[in-house]
């Protein structure tokens, strides 16, 4: 079979993230703009082309404040680090619907490789318009401190106000180019 060109559905996908906040609960967002291409045929991405693209400024933690200083030279400096990407290097199937999908992942200018374990939901054909969808969703963890997001205060009990490890997470519909 041939590739395909596959791109997002904003609509109906979501990049999404949580990290420890005060070592007792955990604080989550999303990014509300972002692009994917994917060039692949769904039922075996080993050999697919994978772009990610995330604008960082457009980070949503429900908390204005909280988010206009992730947006800050403290965390993402979205003003000199306007981007967030993520461009697969490597896939490897793991089961009939499963995969481990290794990449450039690149942060506030630094680029180190992540894994995602991704999972195909499946396909099917839109009723509205008759295009091809298909879903999938996954998730990696990384270490915030190593894409030099750094910033953190002390708390009374003497632990830190951010965790280091991010959990990332991402549930995309993709719709098919013809």
């Amino acid at each position: 079979m041939t590739k395909a060109t596959w791109t997002v559905d904003a609509v109906h996908s979501e990049i999404g993230f949580s990290v420890k906040h005060m070592m007792i609960s955990k604080a989550k967002g999303v990014f509300e703009n972002f692009d994917a291409t994917i060039e692949a045929e769904v039922e075996d991405l080993t050999d697919a082309k994978v772009e990610v693209t995330i604008d960082a400024a457009s980070i949503n933690t429900r908390n204005e404040d909280r988010d206009n200083h992730l947006r800050s030279a403290d965390f993402f400096d979205a003003e000199n680090h306007p981007k967030l990407t993520f461009i697969a290097t490597d896939i490897k199937k793991k089961s009939d619907s499963t995969y481990d999908v290794t990449g450039d992942l690149t942060i506030r200018g630094v680029t180190k490789p992540a894994t995602f374990d991704i999972t195909f939901e499946g396909q099917s054909k839109d009723p509205m318009g008759g295009n091809t969808v298909a879903g999938f969703s996954g998730k990696t963890k990384i270490s915030r401190k190593e894409f030099g997001l750094v910033w953190n205060a002390t708390v009374e009990t003497g632990g830190v106000l951010v965790g280091d490890e991010v959990t990332i997470h991402l549930e995309l519909e993709l719709h098919k180019q013809d």
